[in-house]
């Protein structure tokens, strides 16, 4: 029997309180041999990118002190809209920003497209599919991926719902990291047999309306990585657990929210690996030439969720070495 760990978390979402293109900053002492400034570029507000942000700005500080060196470190927050992330991208460039690290893909894209024709590090974090992304073959350009396992999470959901009939597909099309995972769970649920009904939006608004749309029609819903409805998913979380109709996602910060169940990798570590990569770039090292996957293998739960919806979350003991419980 492998080992079961059972946290019990509260559900505080911390959120940054930057507006628009709004920044923090994090400063080591000056006055070194070596001083660096590094942008962090988060995409949007919630949870799992503020997890990294945050973890990505403390090891940031630890690592430039344990090298003895000074380092500015400036966040700004695109909040999710692009024209913005490409001023900030540009103004980055322009301001002499010795590395920049967003956070997600279409930071990443804005980030990559800014810094064009020059020699500016970009060390992005939690792009779940770099290639896709057109984020690989590029000198100046890697990253932490977080890839998700999407086959493993559908098996979960087997596990618990064995007589599953329909499954709903609940995403954003306009968010690059939804492309993949959900290719990979149609062709999944095609391979077992199983219906799905696919429902999109990009906005919160439209997110709520597609949720709504699932009730009486899917026995369960996924969710991928998705930036788009995890701005939504304490609406959709309501929706669904009043419904009945378990939520497995792409994220913990879901489940945090309301949602039944995922199985990720941990943001918090994703984050200080992105930062142990800056740092090392910044002090003399090559920017890799790929990029890395976080492992992932941690399954949460949200034990109010479970038994809102009345699902037996027992099997998952047997699928992986840590399974965590929220409330």
């Amino acid at each position: 029997m492998k080992k079961l760990i059972r946290v019990v978390i509260s559900c505080v979402l911390i959120l940054s309180c930057f507006a628009g293109c709004g920044k923090e900053q994090s400063t080591t002492p000056t006055g070194f041999e070596k001083n660096f400034k590094v942008a962090v570029v988060q995409q949007v507000e919630h949870a799992s990118l503020d997890e990294i942000s945050a973890a990505v700005m403390a090891e940031l500080k630890a690592q430039a002190e344990a090298k003895g060196v000074g380092m500015v470190v400036e966040k700004f927050n695109g909040q999710g809209d692009q024209t913005a992330l490409n001023q900030i991208g540009a103004q980055a460039v322009s301001d002499g920003y010795d590395a920049i690290i967003p956070v997600a893909t279409l930071a990443a894209q804005c980030m990559v497209t800014a810094a064009e024709g020059t020699e500016i590090p970009i060390i992005y974090a939690a792009v779940s599919d770099p290639e896709a992304a057109g984020l690989t073959g590029i000198p100046t350009v890697s990253g932490v991926s977080d890839a998700l396992n999407t086959p493993f999470i559908l098996d979960m959901m087997l596990a618990v719902q064995p007589e599953v009939k329909t499954v709903g597909l609940l995403y954003s099309s306009s968010e690059p990291n939804s492309a993949a995972p959900i290719a990979e769970a149609k062709a999944y649920l095609d391979g077992k047999g199983i219906a799905y009904l696919e429902k999109t939006g990009n906005s919160t608004d439209e997110i709520v309306t597609a949720a709504n749309a699932m009730v009486g029609r899917v026995d369960a819903v996924f969710t991928p990585t998705d930036n788009v409805v995890m701005t939504a998913e304490a609406a959709v979380a309501e929706i669904l657990n009043e419904a009945g109709i378990p939520h497995y996602t792409g994220a913990d910060s879901f489940v945090q929210a309301g949602a039944f169940t995922t199985c990720g990798v941990n943001y918090t570590e994703l984050g200080q690996k992105v930062a142990q990569m800056t740092v090392d770039v910044l002090t003399g090292g090559k920017v890799p030439t790929d990029f890395v996957v976080m492992d992932g293998g941690i399954i949460t739960v949200n034990t109010a969720t479970a038994q809102k919806v009345g699902v037996d979350y027992a099997p998952f003991s047997d699928m992986a070495n840590t399974v965590v419980e929220v409330q």
